[in-house]
């Protein structure tokens, strides 16, 4: 009779013994102070179409209220890509804090390397994802506890409302699902506003089309062939890029984002809602930029800065308000996060955190940026200058964006730029190093 008295007793000791050797990694107990996370991450949005950040077209009053009471990072790139769908390696960096490189070739990051999801669920989080199926960080979304897919993410573009399934999935959690004893981590990783671009009509009666500005670099067609002319991005219109096809381009693209804007507002509304506002950080930013006109190009497949460069916000408790220059990769998102939730960052990442920038105790955690897209361009991108190699073809662009911030007067064969450019090149090849890239 006693040992069974005692039984219930010892199974709970004997589980609490065995419970690190089955699960290593320890989940802590949620705290009152830890902020919940939101993180509202785009598909193909480029980081000028904010109209709070100076786009005299583009209308994104939801966003624009995130930029006016946060802080934004005006120089926010994706490392690169070693596939067409820069998507996928954008986001696998994003959610592992590491270099493509590292993974040898494959498009996916592995889930036993650094992994944000799991880091956030040992700090007491409760993990939830939601986003399109297709080029994403499967292997790691898979270890958020709540790991949801929009699988017919074609058809979710097509609906006239685009972004509006994954809001009303995350409302869903937020009224319905979660564990209101625990903060929680959001993930939610929109399709939109990638191709096809179908938004209803009075998203599309926001714009003029006639009337759309085209980019201040935009070219009928790039002068030579930098190794993803032929990409799908690039196939959606023929060569070369007349003004008005640039300009219905641009006015779908615009009206999606409106679109995409108006759902946004919907989730913050039921933010304040539930009066979970004044205690939510909310992240926002896109997997990479978009041609679209810019230098004869509509794709993402270009170390330009309108193809790889971002938007990114924080916005939120202990967030101050303005601007910043500093440069950063997509990745340093992740041990930002880690730092800003109280989190253990995992061993191993490449990425930095942006939180001494935030706070005011750094200008920049890096002074330079290495930028890359399979085996035909490398690039190196500081604050004042940019130079990019065109390998196969043995080609150099050199450019001072304080003059030009739209890369199209190339300086690199003028002689009193020479020392310039050669410094710059062994920067790259250090830069390349650091990062993994044992390309020649």
């Amino acid at each position: 009779m006693q040992f069974r008295r005692l039984l219930p007793h010892f199974l709970k000791v004997l589980a609490i013994a065995v419970l690190p050797v089955l699960h290593p990694v320890t989940t802590l107990a949620a705290t009152p102070d830890k902020p919940n996370i939101l993180f509202l991450f785009t598909d193909d949005m480029r980081a000028d179409c904010i109209g709070a950040l100076g786009h005299p077209v583009v209308k994104t009053p939801n966003i624009d209220k995130l930029v006016k009471r946060g802080m934004t990072f005006d120089n926010a790139f994706c490392l690169g890509a070693n596939i067409g769908a820069v998507c996928t390696p954008s986001r696998n960096m994003l959610l592992s804090g590491r270099t493509y490189f590292r993974w040898k070739g494959q498009p996916l990051a592995p889930a036993d390397g650094p992994n944000l999801p799991v880091a956030m669920k040992a700090a007491g989080y409760e993990t939830w994802h939601l986003g399109k199926k297709g080029n994403t960080a499967t292997n790691i979304q898979a270890t958020f506890e709540h790991n949801n897919y929009i699988y017919d993410d074609q058809e979710e573009r097509r609906n006239g409302e685009p972004g509006r399934d994954y809001v009303d999935g995350a409302i869903k959690f937020l009224t319905q699902e979660r564990d209101k004893t625990r903060p929680f981590f959001m993930y939610l990783a929109f399709g939109n506003p990638h191709d096809p671009r179908v938004a209803a009509e009075p998203y599309l009666k926001l714009y003029d089309r006639d009337a759309i500005p085209l980019p201040e670099n935009y070219a009928p067609q790039h002068p030579w062939n930098i190794g993803s002319n032929t990409v799908r991005d690039e196939l959606l219109a023929p060569f070369p890029r007349t003004p008005d096809v640039v300009r219905q381009h641009l006015h779908d693209y615009y009206a999606v984002i409106s679109c995409l804007d108006g759902h946004i507002g919907r989730l913050l509304a039921q933010l304040k809602l539930l009066e979970l506002e004044e205690n939510t950080i909310i992240i926002f930013s896109s997997d990479h930029g978009l041609g679209m006109g810019s230098h004869g190009l509509l794709g993402k497949q270009n170390v330009y800065d309108d193809g790889f460069r971002a938007p990114l916000i924080f916005a939120g408790p202990g967030i101050p308000q303005g601007r910043t220059k500093a440069l950063c990769y997509l990745m340093d998102i992740m041990p930002t996060i880690c730092d800003l939730a109280g989190a253990t960052k995992p061993q191993g990442m490449d990425a930095l955190s942006l939180t001494p920038v935030i706070n005011g105790k750094e200008d920049s955690v890096r002074d330079a940026l290495f930028l890359s897209y399979t085996d035909t361009q490398r690039a190196i991108r500081e604050e004042r200058w940019k130079l990019i190699r065109f390998p196969q073809i043995d080609k150099t662009q050199l450019f001072d964006l304080s003059d030009d911030p739209g890369e199209v007067n190339d300086l690199a064969t003028q002689p009193e730029q020479a020392e310039r450019v050669e410094a710059m090149m062994k920067k790259l090849a250090s830069l390349q190093k650091e990062v993994g890239d044992d390309a020649p």
